[in-house]
């Protein structure tokens, strides 16, 4: 799922319906035009497109619409965005730390660490310890001390 704030959705609306007009690549010029936009904003809302891969560069300076089948998400700003992100990557990091448990529902914290820092979604330690505590705190994970080392203990 790809999230984006209403502005995005309102240009990304905006290159399907000219792109259905023209055929080819749509110019920011013409978007600026039509949605009363700053050239700075249009082509800042048009680098996040891009960027979430929604939209493809054409032609130098033109864009298209790249249809996939990526549901969209539309929220109000962007602070929301960041956090609909972060609990994407919440979710998937949970889903992580469950497959990597043993019998007792636990998980060495290095272990837990090692997977999150170096395997599929390749954390920096920042977000690594950011999710850990995120974690936490909603309850889904525990700390636990035990005599041969730290673990983290997943909650039903």
């Amino acid at each position: 799922m790809i999230t984006i704030t209403k502005k995005e959705n309102i240009v990304l609306d905006q290159i399907k319906y000219f792109q259905a007009e023209f055929g080819g690549g749509i110019s920011p010029n013409i978007l600026k035009m039509d949605l009363n936009m700053s050239e700075h904003e249009v082509k800042e809302i048009i680098s996040l497109l891009i960027d979430k891969k929604l939209v493809v560069r054409v032609n130098n300076d033109h864009v298209m619409f790249k249809d996939n089948d990526h549901k969209v998400q539309v929220v109000d700003s962007r602070a929301d965005v960041k956090k609909e992100e972060l609990n994407q990557l919440e979710m998937k990091a949970f889903d992580i730390i469950k497959s990597i448990t043993d019998d007792s529902s636990m998980v060495s914290r290095h272990v837990l660490e090692g997977h999150l820092l170096y395997g599929d979604l390749n954390l920096s330690t920042f977000r690594m310890y950011h999710i850990i505590i995120s974690l936490e705190i909603k309850g889904l994970i525990k700390k636990v001390r035990k005599s041969d080392g730290e673990y983290y203990q997943v909650n039903p």
